[in-house]
């Protein structure tokens, strides 16, 4: 046990604690107790409940860092700052990337599906003693698929429900969160405001720990709000929470809010409008429109007031945080009743721009002979090729959220259209472009294509989404997108595009077994080849046809699309071609 790192010491994975923590004995200790029970067929589940600031996160991450001597510790948000819950495969594919773990499965087609990218997880985790500390979980549904089937796997489960839907599989037996005792919750307070203020009024001190009915959160809010107010007496502070009323972490938030400085109160409030709630300087300067050093201070002052969650730097050291859950819902209502539409949609486009001159930069310093677009401040700047492409594959995740996003909301789809398309262009000069990543960026592209009304746009994407499923062998949704792409082909008619998706048909129905169809396919894709007189193209035609009927065993037909094939390919002088369609052409002959 002497060889665990200390509490509060840092352990990679997991964001820092907070400076100061108080009581929950118990719960550790039933915690710890959890982990010492023999292993049985799968991995280990423990679950913290409490309701949103009862300290659920503080408490499984201060468990987490005392075991990280003993297993490699992963952590991940099961639900957004917002409430949304995160499919199970996104969660997995992000896992795995923590884990160093290629994975080039995309996302299923329909809902129902089971994500590949699970399983995949499950199987990555076989053999490895690793501790997922997974936060916000939904529900058992949620979770699921994410457990592994490794006895030396520990789950640590931070939610609002019990999760007892699990127990058909595995033993749960959550430790419920309340409210902190009288004597942590002072001692959370005097650790907060200052020794001096809280031992000189015991009984007030009491009374605000009643007031904020001993959850750690409201506690943490009222002490900053006394030291925010420093000539307040402790008693003033319980006062001031029951004359708020309503819901004691919303009134705690309510306070504490109403004595920031309008600046910070305004950045925290545009925050909300960053993807996923996360922000650093280049990100928050944007939103704000204010220099970047002025949005770092802003940060952390923030940050010091417990305001928002500092996470660990980002690739290039940059400090990186991101907004509660249990403040999100309040400060986007306070955004919506103070700030004017006409800036927020100000301050979004702002913040794409931002990103999107990033991501050219770094393509920039990653291909030096593309020309550079006109450089950032300084603060805001990627340096060299290094620099870009740490920040790349470090904020990768939040760029696609921020082109989702965007496109989502539907009225920026210029910026939300350049930044897409810088990030198809820039990513794969970083490292191989992961195909689910490949997958989501041409689904942006289709959606604005369609909602543009620009059918050239949407059939090129639809046909990238289907050769990303025909690469990962699903033919069958490979086919759905080639049909798709043939409509949109015909209205302007672009016969190249249609050649193509049909080409694209043919080959999921013989790749499925349905040579008939592939053969009807690969013919009406000849007959836009020969349209367009491009006889490599036709040459290639001619040899799947023979090759399709060769497969319902008429022969005729077939040799005759093979000598076709043959005589064009040796017209164009295409020796490698024209012999493997000479070798399949003796066999056929051989063998009919």
């Amino acid at each position: 046990m002497d060889a665990r790192p200390a509490p509060d010491g840092p352990v990679a994975g997991l964001p820092p604690g907070p400076e100061h923590f108080a009581g929950r004995a118990a719960e550790l200790a039933a915690l710890r107790a959890e982990v010492r029970r023999p292993p049985g067929d799968g991995c280990r589940v423990l679950v913290v409940t409490g309701r949103p600031g009862s300290g659920r996160t503080v408490l499984a991450r201060r468990f987490a860092r005392s075991l990280a001597g003993e297993y490699q510790v992963l952590t991940e948000r099961l639900s957004a700052p917002d409430g949304t819950a995160q499919p199970p495969g996104a969660v997995a594919r992000r896992l795995l990337a923590a884990l160093g773990v290629p994975c080039d499965t995309l996302p299923p087609m329909a809902d129902e599906e089971a994500d590949p990218a699970c399983a995949r997880l499950r199987e990555a985790l076989a053999g490895r003693a690793t501790l997922l500390l997974l936060d916000d979980v939904a529900d058992a549904a949620q979770l699921r698929p994410l457990l592994p089937d490794e006895p030396r796997c520990l789950v640590l489960a931070a939610t609002t429900g019990p999760l007892t839907a699990l127990a058909d599989r595995f033993r749960v037996d959550p430790v419920i969160l309340r409210g902190l005792d009288e004597a942590a919750a002072v001692e959370l307070l005097t650790a907060l405001v200052g020794g001096t203020r809280i031992s000189c009024d015991p009984v007030g001190a009491a009374a605000l720990a009643e007031a904020c009915a001993g959850r750690p959160a409201p506690l943490r809010l009222m002490a900053h709000w006394l030291r925010a107010h420093p000539k307040a007496a402790v008693p003033a502070a319980a006062d001031a929470l029951r004359e708020a009323g309503g819901e004691v972490l919303s009134a705690a938030f309510a306070l504490r809010y109403r004595a920031l400085p309008v600046a910070q109160a305004r950045l925290l409030r545009t925050l909300t409008l960053a993807p996923g709630g996360w922000a650093d300087p280049r990100t928050a300067s944007a939103l704000a429109g204010c220099p970047a050093p002025e949005a770092a201070a802003g940060l952390r002052a923030l940050a010091e007031g417990e305001l928002l969650e500092e996470h660990g730097a980002s690739a290039d050291g940059t400090p990186r945080y991101q907004v509660p859950g249990r403040f999100f819902g309040e400060l986007v209502a306070l955004r919506e009743r103070l700030d004017r539409p006409a800036e927020v949609q100000l301050a979004r486009a702002r913040l794409l721009e931002r990103l999107v001159r990033l991501v050219d930069s770094a393509r920039a310093l990653l291909e030096p002979t593309r020309s550079a677009p006109d450089p950032l401040p300084g603060p805001l700047r990627l340096r060299t090729a290094a620099h870009a492409r740490g920040w790349l594959l470090g904020e990768r995740e939040l760029l696609l959220a921020a082109g989702e996003q965007a496109v989502a909301q539907g009225d920026l789809d210029g910026s939300a259209v350049r930044l897409v398309g810088a990030l198809l262009r820039t990513l794969p000069a970083a490292g191989p472009l992961a195909p689910a990543d490949a997958y989501r960026l041409h689904r942006l592209v289709l959606t604005c294509a369609e909602r543009q009304g620009t059918p050239r746009r949407a059939a090129a994407a639809l046909l990238n989404l289907a050769e990303l499923r025909a690469g990962a062998g699903q033919w069958r949704a490979a086919a759905e997108h080639y049909r798709a792409a043939h409509v949109h082909s015909r209205d302007p008619l672009d016969e190249a595009v249609a050649a193509r998706a049909l080409e694209g048909v043919a080959q999921c129905h013989r790749a499925l077994g349905d040579a008939v169809r592939a053969a009807d396919s690969y013919g009406r894709a000849l007959a836009l080849r020969r349209g367009l007189d491009e006889p490599a193209a036709q040459a290639r035609l001619l040899a799947r046809i023979g090759e399709a009927h060769a497969a319902q065993r008429r022969f005729a037909e077939a040799e005759r699309e093979y000598r076709a094939a043959l005589a064009l390919l040796r017209r164009l002088g295409d020796e490698r071609g024209a012999a493997a369609v000479a070798t399949a052409l003796e066999r056929l002959v051989a063998n009919g």
